[in-house]
């Protein structure tokens, strides 16, 4: 890529990182679904033809939009389950802040957190590639759980289907309810989100030898 090209590239970045902005502030403004395309060719200065140029549909917008905050929330949990605080090698507590994290992260970012944790646009369907960072998140916790189970610090229940389908559940429904009840609750703010410690210890209880 030769110089021109390249700064042709970051003002194309520049602009789509622009739009994605303010579809966030518009969703946050008139609801997930709400959502225009013309208002938001509007709050960037813009004709909504030629926001075509960037994202040829609505949906295609949905889909950046999604893929942009599931690679957030990737990072979020992946940066909490290695922090330097978590003992060496402790699958358990690992599993523990990267859970925290995932509810803090959709907590700061509460419009994101609906679009990845719930469907409130009729029709849209995440492609695979936008989905790829969730899907990762579910891979590396059972990574870790089946490292739990190997370490004798969980029975082998832990790294089935159903075990990782009640933590996500566990984990998505204290998101849910926080948005849904209080959303404007920040993170270690909520009735709902206070409760997550207490409902992961019942988890634990459940598949700890």
């Amino acid at each position: 890529m030769d110089a021109l090209q390249g700064r042709r590239h970051a003002r194309r970045q520049a602009t789509i990182e622009e739009i994605l902005a303010a579809a966030v502030e518009l969703m946050a403004r008139d609801g997930v679904a709400g959502m225009s395309l013309s208002a938001v060719a509007r709050a960037v200065g813009m004709k909504p033809p030629s926001l075509y140029v960037y994202f040829p549909s609505k949906m295609a917008l949905y889909d950046a939009l999604f893929a942009q905050g599931a690679a957030e929330l990737l990072v979020a949990v992946r940066g909490a389950a290695a922090d330097q605080a978590i003992p060496a090698g402790d699958p358990v507590a690992a599993l523990l802040a990267g859970a925290r994290a995932y509810v803090d992260w959709s907590l700061a970012n509460p419009v994101s957190a609906q679009l990845l944790n719930w469907r409130p646009v009729p029709g849209f369907q995440p492609s695979a590639g936008a989905y790829a960072p969730s899907a990762a998140i579910v891979a590396e916790t059972r990574a870790l759980l089946t490292l739990a189970v190997e370490r004798n610090r969980l029975t082998p229940a832990a790294a089935t289907d159903d075990a990782v389908l009640l933590l996500t559940s566990v984990i998505a429904g204290v998101v849910s309810q926080q948005l849904a009840n209080e959303p404007h609750a920040g993170p270690g703010e909520g009735r709902y989100a206070r409760l997550l410690d207490p409902a992961l210890e019942m988890w634990l209880a459940r598949y700890t030898p």
